[in-house]
């Protein structure tokens, strides 16, 4: 499979709600077991995203509809968790992750988004490496403050926000 260049970005709205959660617990089911957070989330992510100031990003191709999916998870005042970012086994050489990823974290810029981190565990290696490819550093401080949210987490990474 090559990569597309016909990747778009779609907002989420609650039509999207099972490819959302399908698309996540396919990617944590495969490597570990759903969390009660995992299944909150995944559950409800108009009440604990959307309504609390985030957004979620879906990935779609012309071809295999959504494909992917990434969250920005409000945690406190201009704090944001980049999270539940998936993308179906079947489409992962489209490089529709890194075209997800790119454009969430322009969301984020736009979004009052002081800081930007995310939480994964050390098993995610091709994650980790896309993460710090788009310039996450790994980071003891976000990991003190929010590295117990899933038992699975042993990373921690955060996202250098330019300040304009």
């Amino acid at each position: 499979m090559t990569a597309s260049s016909d990747l778009s970005i779609v907002d989420y709205t609650d039509a999207h709600a099972k490819a959302f959660h399908d698309i996540n617990a396919q990617w944590i089911e495969a490597m570990f077991v759903l969390e009660d957070h995992d299944r909150h989330v995944l559950t409800h992510p108009r009440e604990v995203i959307l309504d609390q100031g985030g957004a979620i990003l879906l990935v779609s191709s012309p071809e295999h509809g959504v494909v992917g999916a990434c969250a920005l998870m409000k945690t406190s005042e201009g704090v944001f968790e980049l999270t539940k970012m998936g993308v179906l086994e079947n489409v992962r050489g489209l490089k529709a992750g890194e075209f997800l990823l790119r454009s969430v974290l322009e969301r984020a810029a736009t979004m009052g988004v002081t800081t930007l981190y995310l939480l994964t565990s050390s098993k995610c290696e091709a994650a980790i490496h896309l993460y710090e490819k788009a310039g996450f550093v790994h980071d003891a401080a976000i990991m003190r403050a929010y590295g117990t949210t899933y038992a699975r987490c042993d990373v921690a990474m955060s996202y250098p926000i330019a300040r304009k």
